[in-house]
C-alpha cells in the first residue's frame, strides 16, 4: 500500500456584502486572518494567504499565536513581491513586543525587512485612529480577553450641509461661508466593526460598533453547556449573539472563529433557535463554504438579470440612425 497524499488545504472563506468583500481564514485556536480588500485592510495575520498581501495594513487585535504568527511573513512577502512597506496598526500595550518579535527574525535571518508600526492608545478617552484610505479611518477600542486585545471600527468621515441651509443658492452658501458660518456638518460613518477574541460587555454596544453596515465577530462556543468554557477563555457564545443581534443595526454579522469541532450546520440551527429566524437571517458563517457559495451564485444571477434589464431598456431608448 502507498500512503495516502496529505489532506488538501481548505479555500478561503468569501462573501459579498455589497460594496464590501469580506474574505480570509479563521478557525478557532489555529488562525485568524480576514481581510476586507475595498478597505486596504486585513484584521489579524494567524497565517498569509496570498490574497491577504494587497492589502497594505494589518490591524492585529491582540498577540496570541494564531493571529500575529505570519506577521513577519507578511511583510517579508510583501516588500520580495514589490509591494511597499507593510503597515501594522497595533494595540500601543502590545507595540514593544511586536518590535521585539520583529527584529527576532532579523537576527535570524541576517537581513533587515522594513515594515511600519502604528501603535494606538484604545483606552477609553483616547481610542486614536489612522487614516487608511482618502476620508476613511481605522480606529481602536479596548475589549476583553486573556491578553491584551482591542477591536476595530472602520469610519468614513463625510461632511454635510445643515438642514437649514439645503436649498438655498450657491452664491448665498458661499456669502455665508465667507463670513464664518458653519454651513456643514462632520459625520462619521461606521462601515465595518471587527471585535477580535472577546468576552462580552460594553463594546459590544458602542455607538460605532452597534450601528456599523458589517460587524465581523467571533463566536467561539454554541452547545449550551459551554458557557462556563466561553468565560474561562473569554470568547462569545451563541447566546451572546443572540441577545447582541437584538440591539445592532447592521446589514449582515460575519461570523469567524468557530472550532473545528462544531458543526456549521448544528451552529446555524442554534442561533436560530437562540434569536429567532428573522434576526439570525443577517448572520453569515465565514468559513461555510457551501452556503456562501450559493449566496454568491445567487448574487450574480441578481446582478446579471440587472445587466440584462438595463440593456433592453437602452435598446428601446436609442434612436435609429
Amino acid at each position: 500500500m502507498i500512503p495516502k497524499p496529505p489532506p488538501r488545504e481548505g479555500s478561503l472563506g468569501f462573501l459579498y456584502i455589497p460594496p464590501f468583500r469580506v474574505q480570509g481564514i479563521s478557525v478557532a485556536g489555529e488562525v485568524t486572518c480576514i481581510q476586507v480588500p475595498e478597505l486596504d485592510v486585513c484584521f489579524d495575520m494567524g497565517a498569509c494567504p496570498r490574497a491577504a498581501l494587497s492589502c497594505p495594513y494589518v490591524a492585529v487585535s491582540h498577540g496570541h499565536m494564531d493571529h500575529i504568527g505570519a506577521l513577519a511573513y507578511w511583510c517579508s512577502q510583501r516588500r520580495f513581491q514589490g509591494m511597499g512597506t507593510g503597515k501594522i496598526v497595533c494595540d500601543a500595550r502590545i507595540a514593544p513586543a511586536v518590535r521585539a518579535m520583529m527584529q527576532g527574525f532579523v537576527d535570524l535571518e541576517r537581513q533587515e525587512t522594513p515594515y511600519e508600526l502604528i501603535p494606538l492608545d484604545a483606552s477609553p478617552g483616547a481610542e486614536q485612529s489612522v487614516e487608511i484610505k482618502n476620508n476613511i479611518f481605522l480606529r481602536a477600542f479596548e475589549t476583553e480577553h486573556t491578553a491584551p486585545s482591542v477591536g476595530y471600527v472602520i469610519l468614513e468621515k463625510r461632511t454635510k450641509l445643515r438642514e437649514e441651509f439645503v436649498g438655498m443658492p450657491q452664491e448665498k452658501l458661499r456669502e455665508l461661508k465667507a463670513r464664518g458660518t458653519e454651513i456643514t456638518r462632520n459625520l462619521q460613518i461606521p462601515l465595518v466593526a471587527y471585535l477580535g477574541d472577546t468576552l462580552p460587555g460594553p463594546h459590544l454596544v458602542r455607538d460605532d460598533v452597534r450601528k456599523a453596515q458589517i460587524i465581523i465577530t467571533e463566536c467561539t462556543f454554541f452547545e449550551p453547556e459551554h458557557r462556563g468554557r466561553a468565560r474561562i477563555g473569554m470568547h462569545l457564545h451563541a447566546e451572546d449573539i443572540a441577545e447582541w443581534l437584538r440591539v445592532v443595526e447592521c446589514e449582515a454579522m460575519v461570523i469567524t472563529h468557530v472550532s473545528r469541532r462544531t458543526n456549521l450546520g448544528f451552529a446555524t440551527q442554534r442561533l436560530n433557535e437562540l434569536a429567532g429566524a428573522e434576526l439570525a437571517a443577517r448572520v453569515h458563517f465565514l468559513m461555510d463554504h457551501r452556503t456562501n457559495r450559493r449566496r454568491y451564485e445567487a448574487q450574480a444571477e441578481q446582478a446579471r438579470q440587472r445587466e440584462a434589464e438595463l440593456a433592453r431598456e437602452g435598446s428601446k431608448t436609442e434612436t435609429p440612425g
